[in-house]
């Protein structure tokens, strides 16, 4: 029983298991959720501290990374570990919570990334 695109988005099916709620086949034939390629960009890792719409919450933002999906998700993984707090992965860019620029910078320059520090504020 295969789902038309205005039936309501089927999560799990006895038939077939877990569906993916985009291209609607088996979660293990998924054509979407593979491996995007890196983002283009100037090669240039930017670290930047961050408040704005966040109620007052300081955010460290990690942007231009050059790797695959994968990679950059356990990239981000590592960077939370290493900072001893929580984070987020969203449209290509690693969010951890609190100001950690500078254990950021360290680590992903002893990684071999080229890494500046943007933003106003505290460098």
């Amino acid at each position: 029983m295969s789902g038309r695109k205005e039936d309501p988005v089927l999560v799990y099916s006895t038939e077939r298991g877990l569906v993916c709620p985009l291209c609607r086949l088996p979660a293990a034939k998924c054509l979407c959720r593979k491996e995007a390629p890196p983002p283009k960009g100037d090669g240039v890792v930017r670290v930047r501290r961050e408040t704005n719409g966040r109620r007052g919450k300081t955010v460290t933002t990690v942007e231009g990374v050059p790797l695959p999906g994968g990679a950059l998700r356990d990239l981000a993984t590592e960077l939370k570990r290493r900072c001893g707090t929580g984070g987020t992965l969203k449209d290509g860019v690693i969010e951890i919570q609190g100001d950690h620029g500078e254990s950021i910078v360290a680590e992903l320059t002893r990684k071999g990334f080229t890494v500046k520090r943007t933003g106003g504020g505290k460098s």
